[in-house]
């Protein structure tokens, strides 16, 4: 059954790098994918989207499994972000760091989705008594630190991989109480680190903003880009009623057995209750269920048969499916797959 309450999500590349390294501190790989729930099928596309809390049951488990407490500061240490996210690519091929800091407010759900920053981005520039400060407004940090610690020891262990002559951060706020390792911090944060503070950010140098990246990719940034709003509007659908419906009935359209009655029951709503989701997002069940055959139709039909398509789409007649689909596109399916 898929829950009414939209669950937030982790990148399946991010949470496979994560997994792999805790592996590599001596965590057994079975046993960490059993206390997250996720298999390694769940893994198989980098792009998949894994349940947030899979993600924080994977970190605690990892420092429970390698005795290191410190492991969402060491795991940004000991890994590359453009080797584990599209969104590290993109910031890697823009020109200065300025721009890449917006690129990654952009897609940073891509990555991890954080709650508390609808109304802005996640990560947000701050002048304050003269100094600039990039504070992460993720609202659940106090609950679990590590989302933060290691959003923030990214951006630092990057800068130092990077860019190590460059003095980066200056100072760190953290609004976690000073834990037993405090001294793990301030090593991999590379700067004094001040717990128990009202928020959670950097002492930023204000250079930084306009440091140009080494070699930028103006091809690759585009390409990288495409991709990634792709990836997002995809995300951003499965947030809304008619995306969720959507993602239900896509392995049922070869049945016809179609019910609005029976969707909604799979998502744990009444009949009438998803009818008013959809009836606000200005769609029908019988608009997205016709929406969805066309566009499922027209990518089977790059590869299938006629015959096979109809079936595939939920026709059982092969001359139903040619009426939907001149209604859809103004010609046949046979004249669309021979142009």
């Amino acid at each position: 059954m898929v829950s009414a309450e939209i669950q937030a999500t982790v990148s399946g590349g991010f949470f496979g790098a994560l997994l792999e390294f805790a592996v590599s501190l001596g965590a057994d790989r079975e046993t960490l994918l059993a206390r997250a729930q996720v298999t390694s099928d769940d893994l198989a596309d980098p792009d998949a989207r894994i349940p947030l809390s899979a993600y924080k049951a994977l970190y605690r488990a990892g420092e429970a499994l390698t005795g290191e407490p410190a492991l969402a500061l060491k795991f940004p240490e000991a890994t590359r972000f453009e080797h584990i996210s599209i969104v590290g690519l993109i910031c890697q091929s823009a020109d200065t760091m300025g721009g890449a800091l917006k690129q990654l407010n952009r897609f940073s759900r891509l990555v991890v989705e954080v709650d508390g920053v609808s109304d802005g981005p996640r990560f947000q520039l701050i002048s304050k008594d003269g100094e600039l400060w990039l504070e992460d407004r993720c609202a659940n940090a106090d609950d679990f630190p590590q989302l933060v610690e290691a959003a923030l020891g990214r951006f630092v262990c990057e800068m130092a991989r990077h860019y190590p002559d460059f003095a980066f951060v200056r100072a760190v706020c953290l609004t976690r109480e000073r834990p037993a390792h405090a001294a793990e911090y301030e090593r991999i944060l590379r700067a004094p680190v001040t717990f128990g503070a009202a928020w959670n950010a950097l002492r930023i140098e204000p250079t930084w903003l306009s440091l140009r990246i080494h070699r930028p990719n103006p091809y690759a940034f585009g390409l990288f880009n495409s991709r990634a709003d792709q990836l997002l509007k995809s995300l951003i659908a499965s947030k809304t009623s008619r995306g969720q419906v959507e993602a239900l009935l896509i392995p049922l359209l070869h049945t016809g057995e179609l019910a609005m009655a029976d969707i909604a029951a799979r998502m744990g709503l009444s009949r009438q209750t998803l009818y008013r989701h959809l009836k606000r997002e200005g769609v029908s069940f019988d608009q997205v269920l016709d929406a969805l055959r066309h566009r499922m139709a027209l990518d089977y039909l790059e590869q299938l048969s006629v015959n096979e398509t109809a079936y595939l789409v939920g026709f059982s007649e092969a001359s139903a499916f040619s009426r939907a689909f001149r209604r859809w596109t103004g010609t046949s399916p046979r004249a669309r797959k021979a142009s």
